[in-house]
């Protein structure tokens, strides 16, 4: 099951690339401002709120509506071609699942940052601190002598 953190991480890494969230019969939901910092910004929570308060609202490119991928039928997932976070039912075999990116011609590219969730440096920055905090400085060892046969 998708928890709600995992959808709204979903949508933020989409919305960083342009998707937009539809409402049948009413105007997008979209914000170019999703985070600030380590944080998500409050354009982005006002559009996460607007999201789940309509049951009908979906990702562009999906078929899935944000209100289905909080039940426990859809997972989260990274797709296996461009690395964001894709929809995949929780049991059972996906039925002619894409992945949300096929419509961008310029995805997957490697050449630009990939978008991140809220906290991702921090999260980069203390794994990074602790795996250097491991280690321990020796002094160098000399060289062992090769020994002649």
């Amino acid at each position: 099951m998708a928890s709600t953190q995992e959808v709204r991480q979903y949508l933020a890494h989409w919305f960083q690339l342009g998707k937009k969230v539809r409402v049948p019969d009413r105007e997008s939901i979209f914000t170019q401002k999703v985070l600030q910092g380590n944080t998500y910004t409050i354009e982005f929570e006002d559009c996460w709120q607007r999201t789940v308060d309509q049951p009908q609202a979906y990702l562009e490119g999906t078929d899935q509506t944000i209100a289905e991928l909080l039940t426990d039928r859809w997972d989260v997932v990274d797709c296996a071609r461009c690395t964001m976070p894709i929809p995949l039912p929780a049991v059972g075999l996906p039925q002619n699942q894409s992945c949300t990116c096929q419509d961008l011609p310029t995805w997957p590219n490697t050449q630009v940052p990939l978008p991140r969730a809220a906290g991702a440096v921090a999260t980069r920055t203390n794994d990074l601190r602790q795996r250097l905090a491991k280690l321990t400085l020796s002094p160098p060892q000399p060289p062992s002598p090769n020994k002649a046969k």
